[in-house]
């Protein structure tokens, strides 16, 4: 694709500068031709007086030499003889055959004339003896007089219009080709059997789109296997009653070959019931993982849960608003865990505050480079009146009989990625709480990873004083 790019550029480029360059560099040829006559005729201008005044040779021959303007031996002068039987006089050089100037006298206006070398200019002129002609050779040279530098530019221009459009193009299609190639590789990854392979969905719409349904797949290709590894377990389970009347029936056999034979099958048949069991538990633990590290669109679930929480709100008579979840925003937390998350706190602001109490859901990229994602769940009600206690599991903030167990499912949503949850007030003037999710823990912001590592080491300190106790 990349090469493809370049090479549509390469060809449009080149056409356009050889319909521009091309006549360009005819009409500069035609320009310089008509520079060396037009030169040539105001030389030929200058002895038109002096031919209307006198025809005598001195004079003519003095007229001719101020006239020479470049190299001598350009302009000559053809006069016609003055009375019969007398010699033409002839002025300067003389270059275009007799003919020619014949010619030259019967047109009766200007003409241009081959010579050896160049070309001459014959401008006939009116004397008392008839028509003299002044003759102005203009050699080849001057008929391309700078031609060739000015070529030379249009071609140095030329050159360096299709090296930029090449650059640019060449710029564009990587552009177009990373998108692409990452999608191929995730593709190829997840063939092997990389299930927690996604997509960034950026690069043009197209690619967006391809990158989208991508995931998409990716996801239910997951949950597919989650599905079926969960079927084959429940099928397992199944199993195990009927198993255990045939264990039962063998045990009271009695003794002889048969009944061991049957004995010996149905151990063996309850061992490999149990090694599909085990089996199917360790695929869904890795299924789940990958399912964790495949993350999710955050602006996707949150569309999703607020349109399930959305009737109770109509019912309610609730103001609902949603922000930043018109594009997507992937997160490293599972879908299922993000949404859990989600009807946690929305559940709280239903269960907490009156009826008629307006609240909001924003999402939005934070930190300097863009490294985590802030999910803000804010409301208008009487808000918390102590976060820190409200944030400790067994201690509800939000009301008598809560039990906390929403806020630390948040919580531990959130420090799973190496970030944390802030309970503040919010702009609509109730409770705000701020779920900080890291992108990548490496990259954190300043404090955040280490205050996560100071509050699990203060809690596993009390879990331990408190078993001391």
């Amino acid at each position: 694709m990349r090469w493809a790019v370049v090479k549509v550029a390469l060809a449009v480029t080149v056409m356009v500068v050889v319909a521009f360059a091309v006549p360009l560099g005819l009409v500069v040829k035609e320009m310089a031709r008509d520079r060396a006559f037009s030169n040539a005729e105001r030389q030929a201008a200058t002895i038109g007086p002096v031919l209307a005044i006198t025809t005598d040779r001195a004079q003519l021959a003095r007229a001719v030499a101020s006239a020479e303007t470049g190299p001598g031996g350009r302009i000559g002068v053809h006069v016609p003889a003055s009375a019969k039987g007398a010699e033409p006089v002839g002025i300067g050089f003389r270059r275009a055959a007799p003919q020619d100037i014949a010619a030259a006298v019967t047109l009766g206006r200007a003409s241009i004339a081959p010579v050896p070398g160049g070309s001459a200019l014959l401008q006939p002129t009116a004397v008392a003896a008839g028509i003299a002609i002044v003759e102005v050779y203009v050699p080849d040279a001057a008929l391309t007089n700078g031609v060739t530098t000015s070529w030379a530019v249009l071609a140095g221009v030329g050159l360096a219009l299709i090296a930029g459009s090449v650059a640019v193009a060449d710029r564009l299609g990587t552009r177009l080709v990373r998108p692409a190639e990452r999608l191929a590789r995730a593709a190829h990854t997840l063939g092997r059997g990389g299930l927690g392979v996604r997509v960034p969905e950026d690069g043009p719409r197209e690619l967006r789109s391809a990158a989208a349904a991508f995931n998409a797949m990716a996801d239910q290709v997951v949950q597919l296997l989650a599905n079926e590894r969960e079927l084959a377990a429940d099928l397992s389970h199944r199993l195990r009653t009927p198993l255990t009347v045939l264990r039962l029936n063998a045990a009271s056999l009695g003794d002889g070959p048969a009944a061991d034979q049957t004995r010996a099958a149905v151990a063996q048949l309850e061992r490999e019931v149990d090694q599909i069991i085990r089996t199917a538990r360790e695929q869904k633990a890795q299924t789940r993982q990958a399912a964790a590290e495949a993350g999710c669109d955050a602006a996707e679930v949150i569309r999703e849960r607020m349109g399930f929480w959305s009737a109770l709100a109509e019912d309610e008579g609730r103001t609902v608003r949603i922000a930043g979840a018109d594009r997507p925003v992937r997160i490293p937390v599972a879908r299922p865990d993000l949404a859990a998350a989600l009807d946690a706190l929305l559940g709280n602001v239903f269960r907490h505050t009156p009826e008629g109490t307006a609240f909001a859901v924003d999402v939005h990229h934070a930190g300097a480079a863009g490294n985590s994602v802030i999910v803000l769940v804010s409301d208008a009600g009487p808000g918390i009146a102590d976060p820190e206690a409200a944030l400790r599991r067994g201690h509800g903030g939000g009301g008598d009989g809560s039990t906390g167990l929403g806020l630390d499912i948040v919580r531990r949503l959130a420090e799973s990625t190496g970030g944390e949850v802030r309970i503040g007030r919010s702009v609509l003037g109730g409770t705000e709480v701020r779920v900080w999710l890291v992108l990548d823990e490496g990259r954190a912001p300043h404090g955040v990873r280490r205050g996560h590592r100071l509050r699990r080491r203060l809690r596993a300190r009390g879990r331990r004083a408190a078993g001391r106790a």
